[in-house]
């Protein structure tokens, strides 16, 4: 079930970005949408300390769930 990004969902990449340093897998928060299908995203360490902020497509994203899909 694939929904909209939003404003401060947490997703993944789904590919590599040699050129910054990040690769898929890693998780970050969506932190502005630039454009349609265009957001800020920022990837911070375990410390909270920001490693990387940068506009991703939505086609290089996948938001993360911590809930199970609720069953009617």
């Amino acid at each position: 079930m694939n929904r909209a990004i939003e404003l401060l969902d947490v997703v993944a990449l789904t590919e590599d970005l040699p050129v910054r340093g990040l690769r898929r897998g890693q998780v970050g928060t969506v932190v502005e949408e630039l454009a349609p299908n265009v957001f800020e995203v920022e990837f911070c360490d375990d410390d909270g300390r920001t490693y990387a902020l940068l506009p991703l497509r939505a086609d290089q994203l996948m938001v993360l769930h911590y809930r199970p899909l609720q069953v009617a």
